[in-house]
């Protein structure tokens, strides 16, 4: 049983930084993905980031050399630090937890979004 909650969103100047923060409660599995998904308004979610436990990152294309995915396995803290933030970067960003067993994924686990706003 995990919870995820995520934090660090708000209203942010196009150009300027935002660091978003999920921390996971409970037992997680040590084979495991933390992955940042966005959804905008009237848009689908998609998978901006993704960290596995074993030092494997990913970015969508859309935020390649812009956003940087990073966790801290003893505090089950996964970070996005977002740099030279866009308008079109904002949307209610969520944390999801993916556990796998035997390189199969058992559980998925989300958080309730953070927003992240990027306008002057």
């Amino acid at each position: 049983q995990v919870q995820l909650m995520e934090s660090g969103g708000g209203l942010v100047q196009p150009g300027g930084p935002l660091r978003l923060s999920c921390v996971a409660s409970g037992n997680i599995f040590a084979v495991n993905q933390m992955r940042w998904y966005r959804q905008a308004p009237g848009k689908q979610r998609d998978l901006v980031a993704l960290s596995t436990s074993v030092g494997g990152t990913q970015y969508a294309d859309s935020v390649k050399g812009r956003f940087t995915i990073s966790r801290d396995n003893a505090k089950n803290t996964v970070y996005l630090q977002m740099n030279s933030l866009k308008p079109e970067d904002t949307a209610v960003y969520f944390c999801n937890l993916v556990e796998f067993k035997e390189n199969t994924p058992l559980v998925d686990y989300w958080g309730q979004g953070t927003q992240v706003t990027v306008s002057s």
